[in-house]
């Protein structure tokens, strides 16, 4: 256990009980606490393999490359779908973590083989996206725009891209392009 981490685990009273008792079967499968994201990671040899968190209406477990585990039990979820390699566990109470230890343990041990395998998750590549009209034709009245967002890193692309394409209304998807073409001409990512 990592002092540094255990704060979350105080923190958070609805989850608290569940929270560690997933921290427990990690921590059993013999990784590494880290703090990352505010949250308490799980490493193996440097790579991340899995990390809690909890939301309003349930805690989880997030495997980093989740899309490469077999799910045989069919409990792997991707969260949205737009998340190409996480995939979460989810649970709403102490019960079903405990009674799916077994299976929680095997899906640990999966994702370090994998990571030990070396294998990883093709993304989708960001010509792959659609791009909003209303961003296209921001591309394509101001060059120097065109240039920075080449510039910018796969995943910095991506996010503008998915940023702008989620509005249902034109007028909200131009609203967004607007207020973030500052940011991309000074190389910013969507977060930065």
């Amino acid at each position: 256990m990592n002092p540094k981490a255990d704060f979350y685990f105080e923190k958070d009273k609805q989850w608290q009980e569940e929270i560690q008792q997933l921290r427990t079967i990690v921590l059993d499968c013999g990784l590494t606490e880290v703090l990352k994201w505010g949250c308490p990671c799980y490493m193996f040899q440097q790579s991340n393999i899995v990390l809690i968190h909890v939301f309003k209406e349930y805690c989880a477990l997030l495997f980093f490359k989740g899309a490469l585990l077999k799910n045989t039990h069919g409990i792997l979820i991707q969260q949205t779908e737009n998340v190409q390699a996480a995939r979460q566990i989810r649970f709403t109470d102490l019960k079903e973590i405990t009674e799916q230890e077994k299976i929680l343990k095997a899906h640990i041990y999966e994702a370090i083989e994998v990571e030990k395998a070396g294998l990883k998750v093709e993304l989708k590549k960001p010509a792959e996206f659609s791009v909003a009209a209303e961003f296209q034709s921001k591309l394509d009245e101001i060059h120097d725009l065109k240039i920075a967002f080449e510039k910018l890193t796969p995943g910095r692309q991506r996010a503008y891209l998915l940023h702008f394409s989620q509005p249902k209304q034109s007028k909200t998807r131009e609203a967004r392009v607007e207020k973030n073409i500052p940011k991309i001409l000074e190389s910013k990512g969507l977060d930065d």
